[in-house]
């Protein structure tokens, strides 16, 4: 295939996802042909060295020709698996599909997740045709999630992303993204690929770089992400570690960006919002309320040199009550996190350490929201989502005043 033919690629990275690439192939396949069917398109399945036949799998996959019901005939998307190099992890894989699709000259990437159970043909139209169009070059996903999914979302990457770059990106670190071509060069060309970016929080750095640096962004509705549910009170440290560290370290290096931006717009959305039936999450409330409150007890000294001795008391009075009665005020949430990210900057201790030390409090604040929303709708958790956004917004200051 001579490369300079093609418009399109759509990567999949990938390690060991046998159970579910096929059907994730087969709906790229399928959306491809059935929104795309005059441009000449690649699939790159960038593989981390499974051992259980997924890059098979990628091959072999097929489509229903019926079910699409199309009047032109049906082309198949080439497809190449690649490995990819560099140290493990989604960025690596992700730096390899940018690599293709710009050495193939394409338009237009997108890239989706290999273990997705709920893709549809109508993601690819709705990841790629904001870009064909020229007028954007960064589509972010936009899902219905069940209220007490993606709390390390809800209660920091988003409201602090919103009120740093002043865009209500809602989902910042979904596994599914639009490109265009002087973006994917942009990330190229930028030196974080040896570093803990590649290897966890490439999807924040893709969000926070499209941002800070002025192109055209907008976001798609896809529906729902279906994955298995996790209870927010289960093990998250890792991820909070990894993603948490690069949100503050964005921070550091966008200061000259976010200082002087006072609003916060919406983006343009497109895909028709339709209601989405979601799995309940089951939370254990106890459980998180108990790790908060051996923090209070263990971390005393780091919180009380981290977000001062005021703070630490009014977290302290609020331990003291019930546990039906715990509540995490969004003011006291918002000086928190802005209080963290600034002893980073400081390196007032190693950076794992530092997020570490703030996981209790983070699940201190995620009880607090389950039970206040526990008798809500999903739309009225979304308000007291967009409450604490709010509170972010007018607490910027505190950030701001302390970087100074």
């Amino acid at each position: 295939m001579n490369s300079s033919e093609i418009d399109i690629v759509v990567g999949i990275p990938s390690y060991n996802n046998a159970r579910t690439i096929g059907h994730v192939v087969s709906a790229v396949d399928a959306g491809l042909a059935k929104y795309f069917p005059d441009k000449k398109a690649v699939i790159v399945n960038s593989d981390g060295g499974s051992k259980d036949g997924t890059s098979e799998i990628v091959k072999n996959a097929v489509i229903d020709r019926n079910a699409l019901l199309l009047k032109h005939p049906l082309s198949m998307a080439h497809r190449i698996t690649t490995p990819y190099h560099g140290i493990p992890g989604k960025g690596s894989a992700i730096r390899t599909i940018f690599t293709n699709a710009v050495d193939m000259g394409a338009d237009a990437c997108a890239i989706v997740d290999s273990d997705l159970r709920s893709i549809t043909p109508e993601w690819i139209e709705l990841l790629l045709k904001p870009v064909l169009s020229g007028t954007f070059d960064f589509v972010a996903p936009l899902y219905a999630r069940h209220k007490f999914d993606g709390t390390i979302t809800n209660s920091i990457v988003y409201p602090m992303t919103r009120a740093l770059y002043g865009k209500k990106i809602r989902q910042p670190i979904g596994g599914e993204f639009g490109f265009s071509r002087r973006l994917m060069e942009h990330y190229l060309n930028q030196d974080v690929w040896g570093t803990d970016v590649a290897r966890f929080g490439i999807d924040i750095w893709m969000t926070t770089e499209a941002i800070a640096n002025g192109f055209n962004i907008c976001q798609a509705f896809l529906g729902a992400k279906i994955h298995d549910p996790k209870d927010p009170g289960s093990d998250l440290s890792d991820m909070l570690v990894q993603v948490v560290g690069s949100l503050f370290e964005l921070t550091e290096r966008h200061y000259d960006v976010w200082k002087t931006i006072n609003s916060v717009e919406e983006v343009e959305t497109f895909g028709f919002k339709y209601y989405v039936a979601l799995d309940h999450i089951k939370v254990d409330v106890s459980r998180m309320l108990r790790t908060f409150r051996e923090g209070l007890k263990n971390l005393q000294e780091i919180w009380i040199e981290i977000i001062g001795s005021g703070d630490f008391n009014e977290l302290r009075m609020q331990s003291a009550a019930a546990d039906a009665e715990f509540r995490f005020s969004p003011e006291l949430w918002a000086r928190i996190v802005y209080d963290f990210a600034l002893a980073y900057k400081k390196r007032k201790l190693p950076p794992q350490q530092l997020i570490k030390s703030l996981m209790p409090l983070y699940l201190g604040k995620t009880a607090s929201f389950v039970m206040d929303v526990d008798d809500k709708s999903q739309t009225e958790a979304e308000a007291e989502i967009e409450k604490l956004c709010l509170q972010f917004e007018k607490t910027k200051y505190h950030l701001a005043n302390g970087w100074k």
